[in-house]
């Protein structure tokens, strides 16, 4: 949960706000810009039939209007980072990136 937390607020300085959300209901009205992100997959590395060390990806979408972000930018030179896909929505622009952290 701490790791998480941590990301969190690595994602709240890139963003510049607080509208980052993770694993957000329905019910939850987004604020623009934002970044939308969710845990994907765990992967874990054994040895001896143990696991001995978890690696957790998360997706990470940051929403925009400004097809030129700059915050897509700077989340795309995280380490362990790699960027999915992009796509247009409702006048939005969405970039997606699998992150382990």
């Amino acid at each position: 949960m701490a790791d998480r937390l941590e990301f969190q607020k690595i994602l709240e300085d890139i963003l510049g706000s607080r509208n980052v959300y993770f694993q957000p209901p329905s019910s939850v009205k987004l604020r623009y810009p934002a970044i939308v992100y969710s845990r994907s997959v765990i992967d874990n590395l054994t040895a001896d039939d143990r696991v001995y060390k978890q690696d957790v990806g998360y997706e990470v979408v940051v929403i925009e209007y400004d097809p030129d972000s700059q915050v897509v930018f700077d989340i795309s030179k995280l380490p362990k980072c790699r960027h999915t896909s992009h796509f247009v929505e409702d006048n939005l622009y969405h970039d997606v990136f699998k992150i382990y952290y």
